[in-house]
């Protein structure tokens, strides 16, 4: 009698055994699959740096992102003074006049250029430039008005890259012609365009207009320095992802299927610069006070794709334990080399999504290459199991997984709490199925 529960308790044992082998053998399936996903994502950073160097290219050809800077106006003045060997010198230094009132109108034509795979968004715009300078504040710089260099002034656009300027320039300074020439030297642009004008001592005691008129042609963004007393800027576009940036946002904004509107107002009160100033650079705080708007492409495949690879883990760990409960519920056995076959299955869903998502929509791409890999995975285990209906549900569990992560993948705000609550869920049921394993024996335990 003492010789068959002996028997029986080797036994158990054995099985007891076996499944804490096929539990540490999977866990090491799962580490080992850790290097594919990690190729997929050096994958993913490859492409995205193709797609980079693609749009750096066209853009280099096109034209960059345009941060307009002006006008405005400089005006050489000579200071004489009298140095340590007691001799007297003469420096030319220079008095940089913001506008009083600037008005800008512009109307953002986008357009979709292609490199290879890829698209690039560029665009062209007319820009219109009204407004006027004011010479009543000059007094307060202590500068005689005989030591200004009137016949040298220049107006001054800054324009971050001059291969966007398709046609000539034309402007008017107090009902005058301006002829722009290209190049700048001053310490608020690096690169743009000036024209001289002609300014007299008794102009200095009234307000000059100006009205400029451009084409500009960019891509990516296009940003503003507000630097008249009070600067308006209005943009239409046909353009509808667009992404309000830099320090201020536009007071008035519609943005539908046909486009967007936008118009922005910026006191001097809101900068943290003079309307007159000397040498001493501002360029810093001008350049903290630029606004405008990303043209961006409706879909980012690469940033997405990247997104739901950090998921791969979960989904092969969640795999893999459906896989090993349908395995001892059902006393069927699944081959060691058939569980890996299963994960790379589910790695290979990642180089679908990417491949195909360069041709298609991110969505579609994603419902593809999930409902291939679902299939594939339900017809495996299907020849596995022999059991029809539990290869299904297995791949019924599977699609809402895939949906979860895609539901995931396109959050921002709330897909750390959304997540964390979904995890709890899956485990909770997990918790509960285990719950039904007898694992001393191979079945599932009897419950009233």
């Amino acid at each position: 009698m003492e010789e068959p529960k002996l028997s029986e308790s080797k036994e158990k044992k054995f099985i007891n055994n076996k499944l804490a082998l096929k539990i540490l053998f999977i866990g090491f399936l799962i580490v080992l699959l850790l290097i594919p996903i990690s190729m997929i994502e050096n994958l993913i950073s490859e492409r995205s740096d193709t797609a980079s160097k693609a749009m750096n290219e066209v853009e280099e050809k096109w034209s960059r992102s345009q941060q307009v800077t002006g006008p405005f106006l400089i005006i050489p003045y000579q200071v004489i003074y009298e140095n340590d060997k007691k001799m007297v010198e003469r420096d030319i230094r220079y008095l940089y006049i913001l506008p009083e009132s600037l008005q800008i109108n512009g109307n953002v034509k986008t357009e979709e250029l292609k490199r290879g795979l890829y698209d690039i968004i560029v665009y062209h715009t007319p820009l219109n430039f009204t407004g006027k300078f004011s010479f009543a504040s000059l007094s307060e710089e202590n500068i005689s008005a005989q030591d200004m260099l009137l016949s040298e002034a220049r107006l001054v656009i800054g324009i971050t890259d001059l291969h966007g300027i398709p046609q000539q320039v034309q402007g008017s300074w107090n009902k005058k012609n301006l002829a722009f020439n290209p190049g700048v030297n001053n310490v608020l642009t690096s690169s743009g365009i000036s024209s001289p004008v002609q300014l007299s001592l008794e102009e200095l005691s009234e307000d000059i207009s100006f009205s400029i008129s451009m084409n500009i042609k960019g891509s990516e963004s296009i940003t503003f320095a507000p630097l008249g007393k009070t600067t308006h800027v209005t943009l239409e576009s046909d353009c509808i992802t667009p992404s309000f940036c830099g320090a201020f946002l536009p007071e008035k904004r519609e943005i539908s299927e046909s486009g967007f509107s936008a118009d922005w107002t910026v006191l001097h009160l809101n900068r943290n610069y003079p309307q007159i100033f000397r040498d001493g650079t501002w360029r810093e705080s001008i350049q903290n006070s630029i606004f405008g708007v990303n043209l961006l492409l409706p879909v980012d495949q690469y940033q997405k794709s990247m997104r739901s690879v950090k998921y791969a883990f979960l989904i092969i760990i969640l795999s893999f334990v459906v896989c090993f409960f349908t395995e001892i519920m059902h006393r069927r056995n699944i081959n060691p080399i058939q569980y890996l076959l299963i994960g790379l299955a589910l790695c290979l869903f990642y180089t679908l999504l990417i491949a195909i998502s360069e041709h298609l929509n991110f969505s579609l791409s994603y419902a593809l290459a999930s409902l291939m890999t679902i299939a594939l995975l339900t017809l495996y285990l299907g020849g596995i199991l022999k059991i029809w209906k539990t290869a299904i549900t297995i791949g019924a569990l599977l699609s809402l997984l895939y949906i979860y992560i895609f539901i995931l993948i396109q959050m921002e705000i709330y897909a750390l709490l959304v997540g964390s609550i979904g995890l709890f869920i899956i485990l909770a049921i997990i918790m509960y199925c285990s719950q039904k394993i007898n694992w001393d024996e191979p079945k599932i335990k009897n419950r009233e």
